[in-house]
């Protein structure tokens, strides 16, 4: 090849680099560009629907009511979210742990499968709103074990039936090559079953991640310390505090954002350690 068509094609790629990168640069600019204009939008007419219809703060507070709560109250309403977001981590962890310690016992041994999986869908209709007060009785009006209980059972699910999922479609061929090279069961499954089941393990906390912190808050309408953000909120409702109550909601639904950001992070971080295509 001579010189001057190595020179061509490298224009060529240099120049299509660059076509691939300007798409992207225009897609990302669109992808990020058009949800803030909706918003932005929705939260202009929400503004103006309150002060040209003259909707009362206990029916609906304007946009810049809650901001200024969001400002006045930014301490409290920190460390409530720190106290929520605690026990939403932690109830996460427990669950996710379990669920997968379980999940992997199930794979492997039918009669646990067999055990589990009623036990399962009992637990998977189980509603927050009656768990709470019955945990919050057991163990006392000044103890955040309840409200991480109730994390970690509704974590539980999404979780366990997910990487069950992922640790059931590993292919055959690959368990007969282990065996074959004379690898012991526990080797089977850290090898070749556990990574596969990784984008499924990640599924399930995706999922799981926006529960807990929605059950964390839920447990916290049901008595107990009065420092997260569910008894925030129902303390401000019930002063008449509308716009200071839509200021704790927005701190929830910045919680789970930013658990949901944060999990899918881990997911993208992992998915390099286990790089094993879904089939």
């Amino acid at each position: 090849m001579t010189d001057t068509a190595t020179r061509q094609i490298a224009l060529r790629q240099a120049g299509g680099g660059r076509v691939a990168r300007r798409h992207w640069s225009e897609h990302g600019w669109v992808r990020f560009a058009a949800p803030a204009a909706l918003g932005a939008a929705g939260l202009g007419l929400w503004e103006g629907a309150v002060h040209l219809l003259d909707i009362q703060p206990y029916l609906l507070p304007a946009p810049s009511a809650i901001v200024d709560q969001l400002v006045s109250a930014f301490g409290g309403i920190a460390q409530a979210t720190l106290a929520t977001g605690s026990n939403a981590l932690i109830g996460l962890l427990l669950g996710a742990v379990v669920a997968v310690v379980v999940a992997a016992l199930a794979s492997r041994v039918r009669w646990i499968d067999q055990l589990v999986a009623p036990l399962v869908a009992a637990i998977a209709v189980v509603p927050i709103v009656a768990l709470a007060p019955v945990l919050q009785t057991m163990y006392g009006a000044t103890s955040e074990m309840p409200r991480i209980l109730v994390v970690a059972i509704a974590s539980f699910v999404p979780v366990f039936i997910t990487t069950l999922r992922g640790l059931r479609q590993v292919r055959p061929v690959h368990l007969d090559l282990m065996r074959a090279y004379g690898a012991s069961g526990w080797q089977a499954t850290r090898i070749v079953t556990m990574p596969g089941a990784v984008p499924y393990v990640f599924g399930g906390l995706t999922i799981a991640s926006s529960i807990a912190v929605i059950s964390a808050v839920v447990a916290e309408y049901f008595g107990g310390l009065q420092n997260g953000l569910g008894s925030r909120i129902a303390s401000a409702a019930a002063q008449s505090g509308y716009p200071r109550a839509w200021a704790y909601v927005v701190a929830s639904i910045a919680l789970g954002l930013i658990f949901y950001g944060v999990t899918l992070l881990a997911e993208r971080l992992a998915s390099r350690w286990a790089r094993v295509p879904i089939t």
